[in-house]
């Protein structure tokens, strides 16, 4: 049976399907591979803190300083790295971003005082600006909207998946790695900078900006495809418009800019902080039994995602799938500390963490509700750097309580507050007369 697409070229519903699988294979897998990699790169320090915090003489605010340190030279370069890549198409920018993440990440290795380590964290937030809204808006040249939630949660699900594979790796390396005068923890940032540097180079040479430019696909395919992301990137009712500052200073992106901080406090605050509540709820663990038990939550959380953006696609709602995780985040980590025992803590945590993953996906359809996607390019660069500057509070907070009550877990309190604050926040937003992407 032939069935006519919107542009009038002609595929089957078949090859319709074969194609868009024949994409997914060639384009997922990919950016998956490499967002791992990255997050890996960003995130190491919270296992490197085991042995990092005594080498260096870090109190637990000075390490909450040098984790979130990281997401102020983000924010600053987010914006400016989009439009550098819209200049220079997303196959020579994400190449560079990735090249330049792995080299400062082994330049921490070499660091000897607390003001080195937050010099080079800030560059490694400068040298990541931009990464992931250059894949979100990526991904959109090449998934119909009816796709997006489920492709986005497949590739954001390499930040629990980097835990999982990251964690034990990391934790190995600090146990059993040494020498040439440099620690376990110094070896790790030196050995897993490496993938970073030969991922950038895979993507120069693999990544394919656009349809019209995929050789891997036929003649009629590439011309199917390109009309219909064309169709959906078109006017629609309702959408705006608009110019670079319009873009940025929008009240609905500084709305959901302010709910991606929120979320970012929350999500991160945890993030760099797992390992340490987990030692400081099991004392007796090596590193690698902690990394073990950390990666617990991750996984569950990795399915839990996967499958509640699968839901988001097949309903086609969008807001609530995003408030409601958010909802069972603020419990998980609020319940966290009156229960304690490391059973029951892992428990709260993978609910807590399964809460900020499932948010994710169905949050970044939502400025396609209310902007074109010409406008929505630079406004999801805009959420994500103002909210990722909840990266910096969410773990500095934790080392302020951690500092003063000697119990980590405490610091979860207030990012159960905060948590429970965006819920609120997505819950009761109108942002579009449907809360549907694309309506």
């Amino acid at each position: 049976m032939e069935m006519e697409s919107t542009t009038g070229d002609r595929l089957s519903a078949a090859d319709e399907r074969a194609t868009m699988r024949r994409v997914f294979r060639r384009i997922v897998p990919l950016c998956f591979v490499l967002y791992i990699i990255s997050y890996i790169d960003r995130a190491n320090i919270g296992y490197a803190a085991l042995q990092m915090n005594a080498e260096l003489g870090l109190t637990a605010d000075a390490f909450g300083f040098a984790a979130g340190i990281f997401f102020i030279g983000y924010f600053l370069f987010e914006v400016p790295s989009n439009m550098l890549m819209a200049r220079y198409g997303a196959r020579v920018w994400i190449a560079r971003i990735l090249i330049g993440m792995g080299m400062v990440s082994m330049l921490t290795a070499f660091v000897q005082t607390s003001w080195q380590l937050y010099l080079v964290r800030f560059l490694l937030g400068i040298a990541e600006a931009g990464y992931f809204p250059a894949i979100i808006i990526y991904l959109t040249s090449w998934f119909r909207a009816r796709e997006q939630a489920t492709v986005v949660a497949l590739f954001t699900s390499a930040i629990p998946v980097s835990y999982i594979v990251g964690t034990p790796i990391s934790t190995f390396i600090m146990d059993h790695v040494s020498g040439f005068g440099l620690t376990g923890w110094r070896w790790m940032f030196l050995i897993e900078g490496v993938p970073a540097v030969i991922g950038g180079l895979l993507t120069y040479r693999l990544l394919v900006d656009r349809p019209a430019n995929a050789r891997w696909l036929r003649q009629e395919e590439r011309d199917w495809l390109e009309g219909e992301i064309a169709i959906e990137h078109a006017a629609r009712d309702g959408v705006k418009h608009l110019g670079t500052w319009g873009a940025i200073t929008d009240r609905k992106v500084l709305f959901l800019s302010l709910v991606y901080f929120v979320y970012q406090a929350g999500s991160l605050g945890v993030g760099y902080w797992l390992p340490q509540i987990v030692k400081s709820a099991a004392s007796t663990m090596s590193n690698v039994e902690i990394g073990l038990v950390a990666t617990i939550p991750y996984v569950i959380a990795t399915i839990g995602m996967i499958w509640w953006s699968r839901r988001s696609d097949r309903t086609g709602e969008r807001q609530r799938h995003a408030a409601w995780p958010l909802l069972a985040a603020a419990i998980g980590l609020a319940a966290v500390v009156p229960v304690g025992g490391i059973v029951a803590s892992a428990a709260l945590l993978s609910l807590a963490l399964t809460g900020f993953y499932a948010f994710k996906a169905p949050f970044w359809t939502l400025p396609g509700i209310f902007l074109s996607r010409s406008t929505a390019a630079v406004s999801i660069a805009a959420i994500n750097s103002i909210g990722n500057l909840g990266g910096f509070v969410g773990p500095y907070a934790v080392g302020l309580v951690a500092k003063e009550s000697g119990k980590p877990a405490l610091g979860l309190l207030f990012l159960a507050a905060l948590t429970l604050v965006a819920f609120a926040m997505v819950w009761l937003a109108r942002l579009a007369p449907r809360a549907e992407y694309g309506q």
